[in-house]
């Protein structure tokens, strides 16, 4: 009696006539290639399909909805702290897009990229430097490597000027569950040159639901760029003493609100999440409860010249406008702010060398300061680079040592945990210490970011690093990142976006809204199998 292939092979079979059969991996390779990840979750991952032509996926779609195998796109699959590659749901199939790597159009006046999910950081940024275009790249700390599309669809942002990458986000098209596809309504009635250059078209605005949801594949994105401006720097300071941390978060408020466009961003950065990027972790000091002893922590900021705070600010414009920017800055953070430091890329590379010819530990520390100062000055130029990157690294430093780092391939846990904080100084405190006495108990460094995202809200990033290579050590990360969602949300902090894990307990929070997307599901993928469990 012969026996029925399962629906998976089935599909198997047609994909690999479709696509070829290279391009359709097994289990075991896909597991290999897309299940590791930085959070320390786990997924069977059933098969996986290199789309190498988007013209293929209309095809690939129908084949999964004739034999009902859910399938789950990724763009480059480096989410890294969120869920790198896998599935909210087990047993997905996965949609590997980074092989559509085309940029389709570039328009040098307007600065608008057209390009697809392939697309990442690094490679736009080759594109622009080998033409000579005076555009910036719209960077993240996640890395060259990573996809331009996704980080847009995940609503990211960055440290250049148009930091909600979303909001640039003009124009994109998606292949649906049934294989048919979605246009914007302005590219069908107006055009390709309108639909790029204005973002809300005509008639209800659709575009918006292809983020953070498993509505429709997307293949192809307009972005606009930001120009490069004349001058770009950086400003740094410190605040002394903790105590400073009020006062500094009311007047950050209003210097946003008076040079908006020239100030594109305000940072604040504790002192512990400044050593991790500076210091190497000191495994060999640590206290009874597996973390680091405030009095050491105290130390090592007096070893590397850390205060209590560290604030990081990004100014673009003409020399005129950035100068004035640099008095107001001055002006408002006068009684508050220490050490206050405005850098060129060109101060900081000046600076770097001069490091260089300094002797002993100090001057080492200087020469690493100044490197990644300059770096930093690179990224906030809008070009992409690893600068952020070993922060996922500290816990597990003899890793990624050599090419490119991938904290997914190489073992690394972290999770990241972003919730969005209103700028207010005393709501900022209590947030302050919710998040460490939360990180302690479970035994994780309280590392915090307060990154402006308006004059009005921060988004605080969080990383939690642990010994991924230890179930205990992955469990309590996990169980401290539901602790922080569910103490948050209490406290009225709610993250931005979440990891695959989280994805399943928001439908019990959002119960209003996921009725519509529910019914918008029903009707364009009755069978949920496109991304199922993505954001609800």
């Amino acid at each position: 009696m012969e026996t029925q292939p399962t629906p998976l092979e089935a599909a198997a079979a047609e994909w690999q006539a479709v696509l070829g059969p290279q391009q359709v991996l097994s289990r075991e390779a896909a597991s290999a290639a897309y299940g590791p990840d930085t959070t320390g979750i786990e997924r069977s991952v059933p098969a996986a399909l290199r789309i190498l032509d988007p013209a293929h996926l209309p095809e690939v779609m129908r084949i999964a909805q004739r034999h009902r195998v859910p399938v789950y796109p990724v763009s480059t699959g480096r989410n890294w702290g969120y869920g790198s590659a896998l599935a909210v749901q087990p047993d997905c199939v996965i949609l590997d897009l980074s092989g559509m790597n085309r940029i389709l159009h570039f328009d040098p006046e307007m600065g608008v990229v057209t390009l697809e999910p392939g697309v990442t950081q690094g490679m736009l940024a080759d594109f622009l430097d080998s033409n000579n275009y005076p555009f910036m790249v719209p960077t993240t700390g996640a890395g060259p490597s990573c996809s331009l599309l996704g980080n847009a669809l995940e609503r990211g942002y960055g440290v250049t000027p148009y930091t909600d990458h979303f909001a640039a986000v003009t124009d994109l098209e998606a292949v649906l569950a049934d294989g048919s596809r979605y246009r914007t309504a302005m590219r069908e009635a107006g055009g390709e040159e309108l639909a790029r250059l204005f973002k809300w078209g005509i008639g209800a605005y659709s575009a918006g639901l292809f983020t953070q949801s498993g509505l429709g594949v997307v293949t192809r994105m307009s972005i606009l760029l930001a120009r490069r401006p004349e001058v770009v720097k950086v400003c740094l300071f410190s605040l002394k003493d903790d105590a400073l941390l009020e006062p500094a978060i009311e007047r950050i408020r209003t210097i946003l609100g008076k040079l908006p466009g020239t100030v594109a961003g305000l940072n604040l950065m504790n002192r512990h999440r400044v050593l991790a990027m500076s210091a190497p972790y000191p495994a060999d000091r640590l206290g009874a409860d597996g973390l680091i002893p405030p009095a050491l922590v105290e130390e090592l900021g007096r070893q590397y010249q850390i205060f209590p705070w560290t604030g990081f600010g990004t100014l673009y414009g003409t020399r005129r406008m950035v100068a004035a920017a640099q008095k107001e800055i001055r002006a408002a953070l006068k009684g508050v702010a220490s050490r206050m430091l405005f850098l060129s890329q060109d101060n900081a590379n000046t600076l770097r060398r001069v490091a260089g010819w300094l002797p002993g530990p100090a001057g080492q520390r200087l020469a690493s300061t100044a490197a990644t100062l300059a770096r930093s000055l690179e990224l906030a130029g809008g070009r992409p680079n690893e600068t952020a990157l070993p922060l996922a690294y500290w816990r597990n430093p003899a890793a990624g040592a050599e090419g490119a780092r991938n904290p997914a391939r190489d073992g690394c846990g972290l999770i990241w945990y972003a919730p969005l904080v209103p700028m207010r100084g005393q709501g900022a405190r209590a947030y302050v210490e919710m998040v460490s006495a939360v990180t302690r108990k479970h035994g994780m460094e309280p590392l915090l970011t307060f990154t402006s995202l308006s004059d009005k809200l921060f988004d605080s990033t969080v990383p939690l690093l642990f010994d991924r290579h230890s179930p205990a050590a992955v469990e309590a990360a996990q169980a401290c990142y539901r602790e922080l969602i569910e103490r948050g949300r209490e406290q009225g902090w709610f993250p931005y976006r979440v990891t695959t894990s989280a994805m399943p307990g928001l439908s019990a929070l959002t119960q209003d809204s996921q009725q519509l997307h529910e019914r918008l599901r029903r009707a364009l993928d009755p069978h949920d199998l496109l991304a199922p469990g993505r954001y609800r």
